[in-house]
């Protein structure tokens, strides 16, 4: 999990897709041997020489943190044991400036989040967890599949949990990083965590940003939500033993508003004339309402009623619709991105052996660069459509600006950010 981290990286993509969701870029122009290990050779020298002066800035850096650490009540005994040793870490700064300007399509991200080996391995991992996960769902309300689904999609099933060392990782950005004041929260969160007892300093292993064991929480959602679910006197979401991360996460989700066996989402089908302006978040009616409006489940039923829900169009009219129920914002709590989310639930239907979804996707429509994310909200914001802001991404006021243009232009209101939308702009 990155529920804090989500909203600052994982959604960067234009549909708000975790950000290891992003298309590789261009390969490089081949060089010369010779001009490849001058090129090298430079780019060390001036990365030892920028790491000795950030090296000493850091250390002055840390010693100006103990007072703000020592009034948020980490100890002086816990700071010297957790930030004893501690560097700066320039790859850390690289990979946190290091955003691809190009990401996958939702189609192509689920492809792989959704695979036909994460679903078995999850299966797999359902039967080896069977008593833990039962008792977990039990407490606390959470269906089971979800709970893997996340463990699926954070860390594979507990093999990618990340071997960073998170205290000097958060040190280094809380120090360095495009988000210093975020990240030394984070920083006084992991000590508190270190004093508590729950991890030793450099047991705490996790993503370069910090995220932390099977579930990958952030240590303030660590501190809001883990639980010592397995006895031992630990919130242990580190070790092989994956209990307490995952009884973690369904005490996140709880927290969040889970609903015990109420569905995340369906895929439906929407009438000929559905007013697509209708779709969107914040645009939630009551699933008698819809079904008045003609939305049938894809065997062409009504919906059964269990409250309100959206319509989402994650690829426009011309991709599949979803009704959207309240779990949803429950994982969306979790990661705010659709991608992530929609990800979640479907992996989880899928591990509970229902089928795939039916309706195709645009798969001819390529993923716009951030550039051209940024240009679609310039020219939209300077026709009148304000986007408040031009940040390359594809966020709620930016669908809601597309939308004004749709309609006015006599195009269909699916708020789509396209390339042929693009194009429209553009002429």
């Amino acid at each position: 999990m990155r529920p804090i981290f989500a909203t600052l990286v994982l959604a960067l993509a234009g549909l708000a897709m975790p950000a290891h969701s992003q298309n590789p870029l261009p390969r490089p122009p081949a060089v010369s041997q010779a001009t490849a290990a001058t090129r090298a050779l430079n780019t060390e020298t001036a990365a030892m020489t920028g790491s000795v002066v950030s090296e000493a800035g850091f250390q002055a850096w840390l010693a100006d943190f103990r007072p703000r650490g020592r009034a948020a009540g980490i100890r002086d005994r816990t700071m010297d044991a957790a930030l004893a040793g501690i560097h700066y870490d320039p790859v850390i700064i690289r990979l946190d400036s290091n955003q691809s300007e190009f990401s996958k399509q939702m189609w192509e991200y689920l492809d792989g989040a959704v695979s036909a080996s994460r679903i078995q391995n999850g299966q797999a991992a359902l039967v080896t967890y069977n008593d833990a996960l039962a008792r977990i769902e039990r407490k606390y309300g959470v269906d089971k599949e979800v709970v893997v689904a996340i463990w699926g999609l954070e860390s594979s099933y507990g093999a990618n949990r990340g071997n960073s060392d998170v205290i000097q990782s958060l040190a280094t950005l809380a120090y360095h990083g495009r988000r210093q004041a975020m990240f030394e929260e984070q920083l006084i969160a992991a000590l508190k965590i270190v004093q508590a007892g729950d991890v030793a300093p450099r047991g705490m292993r996790g993503s370069w940003a910090g995220a932390m064991g099977h579930t990958q929480f952030m240590p303030t959602s660590y501190l809001a939500h883990a639980v010592d679910f397995a006895g031992d006197g630990k919130r242990d979401i580190w070790s092989n033993n994956p209990t307490d991360a995952l009884a973690s996460t369904a005490a996140y989700l709880k927290d969040a508003g889970w609903k015990k066996d109420k569905p995340w989402g369906i895929e439906v089908r929407l009438p000929r004339g559905f007013n697509y302006a209708m779709a969107g978040h914040g645009s939630e009616r009551s699933v008698s309402d819809w079904n008045r409006l003609g939305v049938r489940d894809m065997a062409g039923q009504k919906v059964p009623n269990v409250g309100k829900a959206a319509i989402l169009l994650p690829a426009g009219a011309r991709g599949p619709a979803f009704m959207m129920f309240g779990n949803f914002e429950a994982i969306r709590a979790y990661n705010a991105s659709d991608a992530y989310a929609i990800a979640v639930g479907h992996l989880s239907d899928r591990l509970k052996g229902q089928p795939g979804f039916v309706a195709g996707w645009p798969r001819g429509d390529r993923a716009l660069a951030s550039t051209e994310k940024m240009e679609l909200q310039k020219r939209l914001t300077a026709m009148g459509f304000n986007t408040q802001g031009t940040d390359g991404k594809i966020g709620p006021k930016t669908v809601d600006a597309i939308r004004q243009y749709q309609v006015a232009a006599g195009m269909v209101p699916d708020g789509y950010a396209s390339e042929a939308l693009l194009i429209a702009l553009r002429n």
